[in-house]
């Protein structure tokens, strides 16, 4: 318990920008109808399955279309 208690101070604010990160990603995915690669669905898919992070930087990077 003091291990944990020890990278609490690191943890939390790592959640909460992931957490953030998610939301923003689906925010953006469900109000766009354009993507580079891929369709709605894939990349909600993706940004579900991969929410650590993984997922919304791919589809930053490689499904957002700058319109």
């Amino acid at each position: 318990m003091d291990e944990i208690m020890e990278y609490l101070p690191f943890l939390i604010p790592l959640v909460i920008a992931e957490f953030a990160l998610l939301g923003y990603t689906l925010w953006h995915i469900l109000t766009h109808e354009h993507y580079k690669m891929g369709n709605r669905a894939l990349w909600l898919i993706i940004t579900i399955v991969f929410m650590n992070f993984l997922g919304p930087i791919l589809y930053f990077i490689l499904g957002r279309e700058d319109s």
